[in-house]
């Protein structure tokens, strides 16, 4: 969700850190054995750790809902594949992409951008992905908080080291737009609309939020951290968010697979990166254009932190910076601030 701080208190038996790669296995094995009940004492040397290690990891993996059944003597089970966003399931569905090379889990962090802002100081190569399942510190532009509830949203980074000069740099939160939107329509079968410059929106409320930050001098860019943050399986909305923000299963009125979705994403990311890194930004504002009713003729009101004003949009910059006709005439480049639809 957006705009509002988190309530949901921390569960002490979450572990910190990125997820142990024995956890990921244990997943994993879970996973590929559904309904087959599997000792204790088999899933402890299958991962190399001890059986009341095995226990305690189990407890972990129930609080984030994976249903893991137990049986007195015998061991565990899952009735069907876990809905957890973890690196050995998904990097199946990311073969042949540069995201399958470096995947972090996290149960909870507090925010996946800044994992991915201290990753990219460190070194950290292009493609690294920072997913959770529960963010506690979650954040969207201009400061606003981003509620990240436990194991039914999508909360993902992308660290990215394009050869781009800064001026280039608008058009990485279009890239991951025009994913993410391109993600949700395959996943729904709805068309999802795209307000400038990152958030797409489902019959008028914000299903997806983006928030693109960076590391930069004046000639380069050093590399970008791209945060998406996907409300999925939300049953309800806060109170206070209601007439904002939605989810796709309240829209669609099922549950979708986090995992499947994260996968159309991370490969649309893929496919729109590539196109601008070898075409430009050409491709990205025209197809920005074309899916997007906030690019031309839309009537907005821009809140920039020195003024509000209300305008009609005049199409995107080669760059990707949006145009604003005042009432008066003038055009406005809208570097940031938000953008709303003009009541």
């Amino acid at each position: 969700m957006t705009s509002a701080r988190s309530r949901t208190k921390t569960k002490n038996s979450y572990l910190p850190g990125p997820t142990d790669r024995r956890i990921d296995a244990l997943l994993a094995l879970l996973a590929e054995n559904p309904t087959n009940v599997i000792s204790g004492a088999s899933i402890a040397k299958e991962i190399g750790v001890k059986r009341q290690t095995v226990w305690r990891w189990i407890e972990t993996l129930r609080e984030s809902g994976v249903n893991v059944k137990g049986h007195p003597r015998s061991g565990y089970h899952i009735e069907r594949v876990p809905d957890v966003l973890a690196p050995q399931l998904l990097l199946r569905h990311l073969r042949g992409t540069p995201f399958a090379k470096r995947i972090l889990h996290f149960f909870q962090t507090e925010s996946t951008n800044d994992v991915a802002m201290r990753l990219g100081e460190t070194g950290e190569p292009h493609g690294a992905v920072i997913v959770a399942e529960r963010q506690t510190a979650g954040r969207g532009r201009a400061g606003h908080s981003w509620i990240s509830e436990k194991s039914v949203g999508i909360y993902v980074t992308i660290l990215l080291r394009p050869a781009i000069s800064p001026m280039q740099s608008p058009a990485l939160t279009l890239v991951a737009g025009l994913a993410a939107r391109d993600a949700i329509a395959e996943e729904t079968g709805l068309s999802p609309d795209i307000r400038w410059p990152n958030d797409v929106i489902l019959n008028g409320k914000k299903v997806c939020g983006i928030l693109t930050e960076m590391q930069a001098e004046l000639d380069r860019i050093h590399f970008a951290a791209v945060g998406v943050g996907i409300n999925v399986n939300h049953a309800k909305t806060p109170a206070e968010l209601a007439g904002i923000a939605t989810s796709l299963r309240i829209e669609t009125g099922r549950i979708h697979s986090r995992l499947e979705l994260l996968a159309r994403l991370l490969r649309c990311l893929d496919r729109y990166y590539n196109q601008f890194v070898g075409e430009g930004t050409g491709p990205i504002v025209r197809r920005f254009a074309e899916v997007s009713s906030y690019s031309q003729g839309k009537r907005v009101r821009i809140m920039n932190g020195v003024e509000s004003f209300v305008g009609t949009t005049a199409g995107l910059e080669p760059s990707g910076i949006l145009r604003v006709q005042r009432d008066d005439g003038r055009i406005e480049s809208i570097i940031s601030g938000t953008v709303s639809e003009a009541q």
